[in-house]
């Protein structure tokens, strides 16, 4: 996917998230306000959009990258591609 510090700062994001979803899950467990539940709901969403833009930045990188000495249609190809998994992550297909 990238390189080994990209790699490390990704999976440091998703193990912080794994961790609030866990509070997150406590919390009802114990019956915590709604409004402490859903202040932590925004928290987990907005350190998931981060690691998603994150993940993005590096795809994007390395699809520049990958394709330098492609050709054209193979070029476009990877784009597309691109293109199709950034309109997923922002909610768009």
């Amino acid at each position: 996917m990238a390189s080994g510090r990209q790699q490390k700062d990704v999976l440091m994001r998703l193990k912080r998230i794994e961790g609030q979803v866990r509070g997150l899950h406590r919390m009802v467990e114990e019956e915590a306000s709604c409004t402490d539940v859903m202040t932590q709901v925004a928290a987990v969403i907005a350190a998931m959009k981060k690691a998603g833009i994150t993940i993005v930045q590096i795809h994007m990188e390395e699809c520049l990258n990958k394709t330098k000495n492609e050709s054209l249609a193979k070029r476009g190809e990877t784009l597309k591609d691109f293109q199709e998994a950034v309109s997923r992550f922002m909610g768009w297909a």
